[in-house]
């Protein structure tokens, strides 16, 4: 027994109650993995191999590993805080430096780039202001708060029932403003190249057996009539419906209304508008969908971030837009990556190249929004082990005590 043993055993004793007071101190910070500190056994050996002890001089530090097991998912009240749930890690851009982590608390700087608390930025895919991803190399992501550009209606869908047992009506005395003149009418809003709303209405006038004639007006200005032409023209159908005898619609879709100079400043508005699937049985009118693709404007109020990464943007105006797409990164070592504080890690040369991809792919865990992961620190564990790292250190102070007595007895010897 010498007192290197005793003295190696006291430094290893001392860094394993470094780690565990480390685990200890981050138990409660989001993302934090633990780590465990991994010992080897020591020999002294002559330099040809021979003449070696058989008897250990101590103990070292072999490394400390971190453990990157999952750690519990906690929902929260941030649409931007991110848990990853599965493997990867979060890359990040520092100021041109790439960086990872697996803490998923970010908010959004001033300038609307998503940041963790040391400002770093969260890379991903971007979009375009037509929501189509650029899935080159990643990129810092931003929330574009752009007012969403109106789009025009270019088509208009329908399926209606209309009534066999109609009578038949003169189409030449069609009248939108005397319901005796037409049997029937519906109306969808349509939205200019301005983002402006208008309201488009079809009548349906049945002429003869199987066939019905169609009228329109865009904000009840009848289309195809002027009415400061002398004489006044006559009402004109923009289309005609041709039935067969089981009431399947034969001919006549689409019906096209033609381009309207609009007051607003806006392109003229024309589009077609799809019939196809109406039907004429002898069941009361109805309307069975009626929709078309345009929109107006709108400010973004809100967005959200899915399982696979992807940050739609939500708007005054009912609709959503892709404002791009977080990726993750894994290694074939993540115990090789570099620990650099600030719940970030580096690529080193033991850790492998990153394997960058979008989430829900490969190797690579999901994404839940409003969600953070927790320390994977169990702290009863931590201080039972505490407690033995402690034991450990006092039985290694006694081995260096009783070689001290040793030594003692034989220097009294005589």
């Amino acid at each position: 027994m010498g007192f290197q043993q005793g003295l190696s055993g006291l430094n290893a004793a001392a860094k394993n109650l470094d780690v565990i007071g480390n685990n200890v101190a981050n138990s409660g910070t989001v993302g934090f993995k633990q780590s465990q500190a991994q010992f080897a056994d020591v020999y002294a050996s002559s330099l040809t191999g021979a003449g070696g002890s058989n008897v250990g001089i101590g103990t070292k530090l072999a490394v400390v590993a971190q453990q990157f097991t999952q750690g519990n998912i906690t929902s929260t009240n941030n649409p931007l805080d991110i848990a990853i749930n599965g493997g990867g890690f979060f890359r990040m851009d520092n100021n041109g430096e790439v960086t990872y982590q697996r803490n998923g608390q970010f908010q959004l700087d001033r300038l609307g780039f998503i940041v963790n608390p040391s400002g770093a930025m969260l890379t991903g895919f971007t979009a375009d202001s037509s929501g189509v991803l650029s899935t080159g190399s990643p990129a810092p992501l931003s929330i574009n708060t752009a007012d969403l550009a109106p789009q025009v209606t270019s088509n208009v869908n329908g399926v209606l029932n209309l009534d066999s047992r109609s009578t038949t009506l003169a189409s030449a005395s069609f009248n939108m403003t005397d319901p005796a003149t037409f049997h029937n009418s519906t109306a969808v809003s349509v939205f200019d190249s301005l983002g402006n709303q208008h309201t488009m209405q079809t009548y349906y006038v049945k002429t003869a057996a199987n066939t019905w004639d169609v009228f329109a007006a865009v904000d009840g200005i009848a289309v195809g009539y002027d009415p400061l032409a002398l004489p006044p023209d006559p009402p004109v159908a923009v289309g005609t419906l041709n039935f067969n005898s089981s009431g399947a619609l034969t001919s006549g879709s689409p019906i096209t209304i033609p381009a309207q100079t609009l007051t607003t400043g806006a392109a003229p508005l024309g589009f077609p508008v799809d019939l196809t699937g109406t039907s004429q049985f002898g069941a009361a009118f109805s309307v069975n969908t009626l929709n078309q693709d345009g929109y107006t404007s709108g400010r973004l109020a809100g967005f959200n971030i899915g399982a696979d990464g992807m940050v739609q943007g939500r708007y005054t105006n009912g609709q959503s837009a892709v404002l791009g797409q977080v990726v993750l990164a894994n290694f074939a070592n993540p115990n090789g990556l570099q620990p650099l504080g600030n719940n970030m890690w580096a690529e080193t040369s033991t850790s492998g190249t990153p394997l960058v991809g979008v989430p829900d792919s490969g190797s690579l865990g999901v994404l839940q929004s409003s969600a953070v992961e927790d320390s994977n620190v169990d702290l009863t564990a931590e201080l039972v082990n505490l407690i033995t790292a402690q034991r450990v250190y006092q039985a290694n102070a006694q081995t260096i005590k009783a070689q001290d007595a040793v030594l003692q007895t034989a220097v009294n010897l005589r």
